[in-house]
């Protein structure tokens, strides 16, 4: 085969991975919808123009980190808290990061990094539900993925910002309760793997325990930390079943 050949293959496979990436991606795009909106809607509630939460949403891409901090910046709160505030939130990022990084090792420098960025809760949980089909993780399925929900998230913030005034109390009609609902299903979702009960259990009692007596938003670190911790001490239990 000439190198032509082996050129034109390669860039057909990239575009059949990256349309079936697109095509994994739509029920996430109609699952975030409701987020993007009343993000828009709350940024410009709090003060924020139309642009800077366009801008935030575009840069940050951190949906529960960007409704803690259109919270927080509009009161009268040291920047430096803030700044943990929010990294106690988006925690659970660097443990996703941890497992993702072992899965992306033969991508580019260039392109890691852009997978990084793009690594939102449901991009994570459908790398991990195609890494455990055995399948290998390709850039162009990542991208096919990932760039269609970056972008709607976008999209959404500016129409919830233009249009969110209409929506006079969005917490009155329970709009704020979509992201829970949301991470359950996440959640749900790893249902099958070993010892997943126990794990979700101590992180949820740990994170209800947190959020009494030490506050929010630190219960989301605390209660994934407990998880962690329970599932460090239960694995090598677990391997020792599995060669038993």
């Amino acid at each position: 085969m000439s190198v032509n050949a082996n050129v034109e293959a390669a860039r057909a496979t990239g575009a059949s991975e990256f349309w079936a990436g697109a095509r994994a991606c739509v029920p996430v795009l109609v699952a975030v919808l409701p987020f993007g909106l009343l993000f828009g809607a709350l940024a410009v509630d709090n003060g924020f123009t139309v642009a800077e939460a366009v801008l935030m949403s575009a840069t940050v891409y951190g949906g529960a980190s960007q409704m803690v901090g259109i919270e927080l910046f509009g009161q009268k709160i040291a920047p430096w808290l803030i700044v943990v505030s929010i990294f106690a939130v988006n925690f659970r990022h660097v443990l996703y990061s941890a497992a993702f990084g072992r899965r992306i090792g033969h991508w580019s420098g260039l392109q890691q990094a852009l997978g990084f960025f793009l690594l939102s809760d449901p991009q994570f949980a459908e790398t991990e539900r195609k890494a455990e089909d055995g399948r290998r993780l390709s850039f162009a399925w990542y991208i096919g993925f990932g760039a269609p929900v970056w972008l709607a998230w976008v999209v959404e913030t500016a129409i919830g910002g233009y249009f969110g005034g209409l929506i006079s109390d969005p917490h009155a009609i329970g709009l704020d309760f979509l992201l829970p609902i949301y991470f359950l299903g996440l959640v749900m979702g790893f249902r099958k793997r070993p010892f997943w009960l126990p794990v979700v259990l101590a992180s949820a009692v740990a994170s209800m325990l947190a959020y009494k007596f030490v506050g929010s938003p630190w219960h989301v670190s605390i209660g994934a930390v407990a998880g962690i911790l329970l599932a460090a001490v239960a694995a090598p239990v677990d391997g020792e079943k599995r060669k038993a």
